[in-house]
């Protein structure tokens, strides 16, 4: 067991230092799955027909692609955490079921969301908008995408065993090179340059899919090449009721706490939807811009839970407690510099999506009001990835429901009938903010009963 730790990083290497070393491939890696949303936002918005329709069709399909995140990742994280405290404790014939039952459990979700796409697709477009051009766009961008997320859901599978071994850098690398791919396509595919066809929102799908393969394709061939901890055998893809059960009970409350989100982002677009296609439009697209600081500090949870996880089943009480310190730290630093930036650069951000005077007056509110949360929403988050990492996973989840659902859609429905009748469509945007510091609150709580229980007592 005692070589295992000399073995492995997370058990030796300074705790500050470490999650810098681990948590800024997976920041770089976050942010970059981000970019997705908002390259294909920025490219149809600016299309010669339609573009804003575009950009609402693409709005009405994310809670979808929301929650295929939550499941695929949610998965992850549980694999994640479970693999790493298995390294921990140096059980490798642990480690290798789990890494093959998550590849098994990969599986799974995509013949979920290919049937999804297939049959049900339309029918959920339509309980949001009775717009046929919209409807249409959502409906092609969101099937091709379902029907093509082997490629996605695959590539979290390795990226997560890349990053529970410490080999972030290499799950960062196989994004990168997916984005890039996604970028260059995006306006090729979209408009129809160097001789591709015009295929408008459905180009925005396909380079986006395409991106997902060649990421896809750059994480396996990591996986195989460098993660030596663990043994691919087609023996360990085999279902085992109690390895399944493990991941998803840690991994579990991460798919809701994702899923969470899928939920408040449809609810919110009904709610506004009452104020206007314009007030749906905004929120979208300022969702998908604050993303790319909220997957920042998803990047940092990533690293935050398996470094904790580890030195928790090492029964390291002060690397435990310096997981914490510092995965707080980082992740408030990075709230903080978004903060700034979105208040900055307000105006600059909702001009590059050529969006109408009333919803860009809207996006750019929205910037200025939401923002403001981001502080207590990173410490959500990172309370979050400690509750994961201590086997906590039902914490986690009040914290997710609290922050995503309990203080936000009874709120934004009354915000919404006052901006209503008031004409303050501003208005709505408060509801973020309180429904963050509130949950933070709660959050803390949480943690102090945790540490009393099972931190404060182990040896020194």
């Amino acid at each position: 067991m005692q070589k295992e730790h000399t073995q492995n990083i997370m058990g030796t290497a300074r705790i500050g230092r470490l999650m810098l070393s681990m948590g800024m491939p997976m920041i770089l890696s976050m942010m970059l799955q981000a970019v997705y949303n908002i390259v294909d936002s920025a490219f149809v918005s600016n299309m010669a027909d339609n573009g804003e329709a575009a950009l609402t069709a693409l709005t009405l399909a994310f809670p979808v692609q929301m929650l295929m995140v939550a499941v695929g990742v949610g998965t992850g994280v549980g694999a994640n955490a479970l693999l790493s405290r298995s390294l921990g404790e140096g059980n490798r014939e642990k480690v290798n079921l789990v890494a093959g039952n998550e590849e098994f459990l990969s599986f799974v979700i995509y013949a979920v969301f290919l049937l999804f796409g297939l049959f049900g697709a339309r029918a959920y477009i339509q309980s949001q908008t009775t717009n046929a051009l919209i409807i249409q766009m959502a409906v092609d961008y969101l099937r091709i995408c379902c029907v093509a997320s082997l490629g996605i859901v695959l590539f979290w599978c390795y990226e997560k065993l890349l990053q529970a071994t410490g080999r972030s850098l290499f799950s960062t690398i196989a994004q990168v090179s997916g984005a890039v791919t996604n970028i260059i396509l995006d306006p090729i595919m979209i408009y129809g340059l160097l001789g591709c066809p015009k295929f408008g929102v459905r180009g925005a799908a396909y380079a986006t899919v395409i991106g997902q393969f060649v990421s896809l394709f750059a994480a396996l061939f990591f996986h195989v090449r460098y993660n030596r901890e663990i043994t691919n055998s087609l023996r360990c893809l085999r279902p085992s009721a109690q390895i399944i059960g493990q991941i998803y009970t840690i991994g579990l409350p991460a798919i809701i706490a994702q899923a969470l989100m899928s939920v408040m982002t449809y609810g919110l677009n009904l709610i506004f939807g009452t104020i206007g296609e314009s007030a749906v439009t905004a929120y979208g697209l300022y969702y998908k811009i604050q993303q790319f600081i909220l997957f920042a500090a998803f990047g940092l949870r990533d690293a935050i839970t398996p470094i904790v996880s580890f030195n928790y089943g090492m029964q390291s009480r002060s690397r435990v407690r310096d997981g914490i310190k510092y995965g707080m730290l980082y992740t408030l630093i990075i709230m903080l510099a978004g903060t700034a930036v979105l208040e900055i650069f307000a105006s600059p951000l909702s001009a590059v999506f050529g969006l109408s005077g009333e919803t860009e007056a809207l996006c750019i509110s929205a910037m200025h009001i939401i923002s403001l949360s981001f502080f207590f929403a990173g410490a959500n988050v990172a309370f979050q990835g400690f509750f994961q990492a201590l086997q906590s996973g039902g914490e986690s989840l009040i914290v997710s429901v609290c922050r995503q659902l309990l203080f936000v859609l009874p709120v934004a429905w009354v915000l919404a009938r006052i901006a209503q009748a008031t004409g303050l469509i501003w208005l709505i945007w408060i509801v973020f903010p309180l429904a963050e510091l509130l949950s933070a609150g709660i959050a803390l709580l949480l943690m102090r009963r945790i540490y009393r229980s099972k931190i404060a007592g182990m040896e020194q």
